[in-house]
C-alpha cells in the first residue's frame, strides 16, 4: 500500500497507489504503520523540495541557465558553430541531422569514435574501457529516454563502435573480451 498526496514534488515517487478512501475498510497494523511511514517520507521530501526552492538553494532560473551553457560549452568543444539549435527553423535542424550533416550518423559516430581512439592510442586496456564507456553511456541515454532511442541514435552507436572495433583489430587487438 502507498500513501501520497496529490500535491507533486521535484522528485515524484513511483508506483505510487492511491489512499483507500472507504473509511469503513479495515486495516491491520502493519499497513497503518506503513501508511505512516510512507506519510512521513512524502512530508519530508515536500518539505525538503519546498524549503530549497525557497531558500533559493538553486532558482529554476538558474538551473536552466546553467544547463544552458553546459550546453553552449558542449556544443563548441565538438566544434559547432552554427546558428543557436533553439533559433533553428525544421528545415536548417532537419539539415544538421541529415546524412551529411553536423549532427547526422556519419559526422556524430566519428566524433565519438575518434575520442575514444585517440584517448586509448596504442593501449589495448584504454580501448577496451572507452569502448565499454560508449556502450554504458548509451545504455544510460536509453535509460533516461525512457526506452529504445531512436533509430539516429542506434545506427549512430552502431556505427561508432563498429570504428573502435576496426581501430582495436588494425592494432591487432581481438576486439572479444577475453574475460568472457
Amino acid at each position: 500500500m502507498q500513501v501520497t498526496s496529490s500535491t507533486g514534488t521535484l522528485n515524484p515517487a513511483k508506483n505510487i497507489q492511491p489512499i483507500k478512501t472507504l473509511f469503513t475498510e479495515k486495516i491491520s497494523k502493519d499497513e497503518a504503520m506503513e501508511i505512516r511511514e510512507q506519510i512521513k517520507q512524502n512530508s519530508n521530501a515536500m518539505a525538503f523540495n519546498s524549503t530549497s526552492i525557497q531558500g533559493g538553494i538553486k532558482s529554476a532560473d538558474d538551473i536552466f541557465a546553467k544547463q544552458y551553457d553546459d550546453f553552449q560549452s558542449f556544443l563548441k568543444n565538438i566544434g559547432y558553430e552554427g546558428k543557436p539549435i533553439a533559433e533553428l527553423s525544421k528545415e536548417e535542424a532537419a539539415e544538421l541531422v541529415s546524412e551529411d550533416g553536423f549532427f547526422g550518423i556519419e559526422q556524430t559516430s566519428t566524433r565519438i569514435a575518434e575520442f575514444v581512439i585517440n584517448g586509448g592510442g596504442n593501449d589495448e586496456s584504454r580501448l577496451r574501457a572507452g569502448r565499454e564507456g560508449m556502450i554504458q553511456g548509451f545504455k544510460e541515454a536509453e535509460a533516461m529516454w525512457g526506452g529504445e532511442l531512436p533509430e539516429i541514435s542506434q545506427k549512430t552507436m552502431q556505427k561508432a563502435i563498429e570504428m573502435v572495433d576496426k581501430a582495436m583489430y588494425d592494432l591487432g587487438f581481438s576486439i572479444l573480451d577475453k574475460e568472457a
